[in-house]
């Protein structure tokens, strides 16, 4: 295994790990934001109350995006475990 394998293994895990997570955590952030907005219009600061609507969110975007997520997550794998035999070499 040489050292372009091993930085090119890297590379593609991180960038599947950005892939997976980003739209999860976009949408928590999204929707911190708008509670955040809304609590500083009504001068209500509360901290418990962005709790709920985020865990939603992120519940929402991942059964929402669960198909894609998977194909990623199966397109890294098979690349992984497919170049198992040049990784050898």
């Amino acid at each position: 295994m040489t050292e372009e394998m091993v930085m090119q293994i890297g590379q593609n895990a991180i960038t599947t790990m950005v892939y997976l997570a980003g739209p999860v955590l976009l949408a928590a952030m999204a929707v911190g934001i708008v509670i955040s907005i809304l609590q500083a219009i009504t001068q209500i600061n509360e901290q418990t109350l962005t709790f709920i609507p985020k865990m939603i969110a992120v519940i929402l975007t991942l059964v929402i995006m669960a198909p894609w997520m998977l194909r990623v997550l199966q397109d890294y794998a098979i690349s992984i475990f497919g170049g198992a035999g040049e990784m050898i070499h």
